[in-house]
C-alpha cells in the first residue's frame, strides 16, 4: 500500500470473498531453506533508506508517509521511552478487537465533545478501543481551546448570518475591518496522507489565530472523514465566490508573496492601504510563501478575512518559531511531541465506509494475535530499489531489534507441535506495499520454518495493487483503511527518506513521534522581522528530522 506519495499513492484492499482466501492463523512448520534470497547483493549507488522502528502507542495514523514530489518521506514515528501514563475516567467494560476485557475512555480524556452521533460516524467513539495506549494527556488549555473554536465554528459556519456576510465582503474584492469571522480554507495538494497532514496544520493555524476552518474536497476525498465538529459542517459550500480552486497551483497571482511584492499587501503596521479580500499561501513543498513564518507578515496576514491554504506539509514545527505563536504552542502541548497525535485524534475520523473496512479485516484477521507487527514498505519511482536488497535490510534490522519471530531451523518438529497445542503466544505481521514480494518472502519463512518458542506466525497483505489511483475515492478509502491497520500495530517497520548508498546501519528507533516538515523555510532565504524567540529552547525543541536531515520536527 502507497500511503503518501507525491503524485498521490494508494491501494486496494480485497474484498470480503478474496481476503477469505487468505491463509488462516497456522503454526510455523519445519522446512528448509523458504526465506533465502535469490542473487546476489551488489554495490549498488541506489537511493538508500534506513528503516525506521517506531513502538506504536496507538497513534492511528502511525503508519502514514509524506512525499513531497522530489521530497524525501518521513514516518509519524514512536519510541518506546516516549510513552507517558494517563489516568482515564473508565466509561465502558468490554473491549472490542479480540483483545482481553478492558476499560476504555471513549472521549480521550475530554479530548472529543460528547454527544455527537454515534451511528453517523462509529470511529469517533469506537476507535478508542482499538488503540494499545493513548500516551499523551490534553493540557487543560487545549481543552479549553477546542472548546472555544467549536462554539465560533458554528457561529460562523456555512449557512450562518456572519458566514453569508463574510461572504458578501470577498465579493466585494476587499477585506474589512470588524467581520465577526475569518476563515481559512484548505485546499487538497498531493496524497492522501499529504492532505491528512496539511490539514491538521491548517486547523493548528485556526485555532492559534482565531480562524475557522473549511474544507473543499474533491470527489477523491468526499466520503474518508467524518464532519469533525458538533452541529455544524466543515465543508465549503460549492457557490464558493472564488473559483478554479483546485487549478491555481503552487504559483498563482494571488499567492502572499507576489501579492507582497506588488505592493497590494503591505507588512507596515502603519500602513493603511486596501487589504486584499484574501490571499492564497502556497506552503507546499515549493514553500513559496515563506514568510508567511515571519511575526510582522503574520500580523499582515491578520487583518485578511480569508486565506486559502495549499500545502502538503505539516509545517506545525516551523509556526513554533513564530514568536506570535510560540507562548500558545507552549501552553497547548507542554510536550512537544503530542501535537500532531492530539490534534488527528480530534479532528480526523473514518466515515463508516472507510471504519467498516478497518473493523472487518483486523477482528478477522489480526484481533487473534497477542503481537502485531507493522511492515511498510514504500517504493519510489526515481529511486528504485531492488527487492533483494530491501529485504535483507528488513531482515537485518529484525535481527538488530528483535522484532520478527526468529526461526529454529534445526528445532524438533514434534516439540514444536506440542508447544503449539499448548497455548503458544501468537504473531500477526501486517505487510503494507503496493508490491507482494516482501508479503511472499515473510510469508514463506515461517511456512517453512518452525519460529522458536512455538510461537505462531501469521503473514498478511490487504492488497498489492502495483500502481497508484489517488483519483479514485474507493482507492482512498482502502488506503485510508490500511493507515489505521498499520496504526494497530505493536512495533512498525517502516522504510525512511531516501539517501544516496545502501545505509550501513540497517535501522534506527524513532525519538520523536511527530511528523517531520521536509521543507521548512531557511533561516537565510529572507530577515523576519519583528519579536524573536528564546533561540535555545528554539534549537532544543525544533531539530533535523531522524531521516531527512533537511526536514525539522519537534522534540522534548
Amino acid at each position: 500500500m502507497e500511503m503518501v506519495s507525491g503524485d498521490g499513492g494508494v491501494s486496494k484492499l480485497e474484498d470480503g470473498s478474496a481476503a477469505a482466501e487468505r491463509e488462516p492463523w497456522f503454526p510455523s512448520s519445519g522446512g528448509g531453506g523458504g526465506g533465502r534470497m535469490r542473487g546476489k547483493e551488489k554495490e549498488r549507488w541506489w537511493r538508500g533508506r534506513v528503516l525506521v522502528v517506531g513502538v506504536v502507542v496507538a497513534l492511528p495514523l502511525l503508519a502514514f508517509f509524506v512525499l513531497g514530489r522530489e521530497s524525501a518521506s518521513s514516518v509519524l514515528q514512536l519510541a518506546s521511552d516516549k510513552l507517558t501514563a494517563m489516568n482515564v475516567e473508565f466509561t465502558t467494560n468490554t473491549s472490542r478487537g479480540g483483545g482481553a476485557t478492558r476499560q476504555v475512555d471513549e472521549l480521550l480524556g475530554g479530548l472529543l465533545p460528547p454527544g455527537m452521533d454515534r451511528r453517523s460516524c462509529r470511529s469517533r467513539y469506537q476507535s478508542a478501543w482499538y488503540y494499545k495506549h493513548f500516551p499523551y494527556a490534553p493540557s487543560p488549555h487545549l481543552l479549553a481551546k477546542l472548546r472555544a473554536y467549536e462554539a465560533r465554528h458554528r457561529r460562523c459556519a456555512p449557512g450562518t448570518a456572519p458566514y453569508n456576510a463574510s461572504v458578501e465582503q470577498l465579493r466585494s474584492g476587499r477585506s474589512a475591518d470588524g467581520m465577526e469571522c475569518r476563515y481559512i480554507v484548505w485546499l487538497p495538494f498531493d496524497g492522501l496522507g499529504n492532505r491528512m497532514l496539511s490539514m491538521v496544520s491548517g486547523f493548528l493555524y485556526a485555532l492559534l489565530t482565531d480562524r475557522v476552518l473549511l474544507v473543499d474536497l474533491p470527489p477523491d476525498t468526499s466520503e474518508l472523514f467524518c464532519e469533525p465538529f458538533p452541529g455544524t459542517t466543515w465543508l465549503l459550500p460549492p457557490d464558493f465566490p472564488v473559483g478554479n480552486l483546485f487549478g491555481l497551483g503552487p504559483r498563482p497571482d494571488v499567492s502572499y508573496m507576489s501579492l507582497r511584492a506588488k505592493k497590494k499587501i503591505v507588512v507596515d503596521a502603519a500602513a493603511n492601504g486596501t487589504v486584499p479580500a484574501y490571499v492564497y499561501l502556497s506552503l507546499g513543498w515549493h514553500m513559496v510563501d515563506r514568510l508567511f513564518f515571519c511575526g510582522d507578515d503574520q500580523r499582515a496576514l491578520g487583518k485578511v478575512n480569508w486565506l486559502l491554504l495549499y500545502s502538503d506539509l505539516y509545517f506545525v514545527p516551523s509556526l513554533y518559531s513564530v514568536a506570535e505563536f510560540n507562548g500558545e504552542l507552549q501552553r497547548l502541548f507542554p510536550a512537544k511531541e503530542s501535537a500532531c497525535h492530539l490534534l488527528m485524534r480530534y479532528l480526523l475520523h473514518p466515515t463508516n465506509a472507510v471504519w467498516g473496512m478497518v473493523t472487518r479485516y483486523h477482528d478477522t484477521y489480526l484481533s487473534p494475535a497477542n503481537r502485531t507487527i507493522g511492515i511498510q514498505i514504500r517504493m519510489f519511482s526515481f529511486a528504485s530499489i531492488p527487492v533483494d536488497d530491501l529485504y535483507n535490510q528488513i531482515l537485518a534490522c529484525s535481527r538488530q531489534e528483535h522484532i520478527l519471530p526468529e526461526t529454529d531451523d534445526g528445532g524438533d518438529l514434534s516439540e514444536t507441535n506440542d508447544n503449539n497445542s499448548n497455548g503458544s503466544t501468537t504473531t500477526a505481521i501486517l505487510i503494507a506495499s503496493l508490491y507482494p514480494d516482501y508479503y511472499e518472502r515473510i510469508r514463506a519463512t515461517y511456512y517453512e520454518h518452525a519460529a522458536k518458542g512455538g510461537v505462531l506466525v501469521a503473514v498478511f497483505q490487504p492488497t498489492h495493487e502495483e500502481r497508484q489511483a489517488t483519483e479514485k475515492l474507493l482507492h482512498n478509502q482502502k488506503a485510508l483503511s490500511e493507515i489505521y491497520l498499520l496504526g494497530f500495530s505493536d512495533e512498525l517497520v517502516t522504510s525512511g527518506a531516501h539517501g544516496h548508498r545502501v545505509p550501513a546501519t540497517p535501522c534506527r528507533r524513532a525519538v520523536s513521534m511527530e511528523p517531520c516538515n521536509l521543507t521548512p523555510p531557511r533561516a537565510g532565504d529572507e530577515e523576519c522581522r519583528g519579536k524573536a524567540v528564546d533561540v535555545d529552547d528554539l534549537a532544543r525543541h525544533v531539530r533535523p528530522c531522524d531521516d531527512h536531515d533537511k526536514g525539522v520536527k519537534f522534540y522534548d
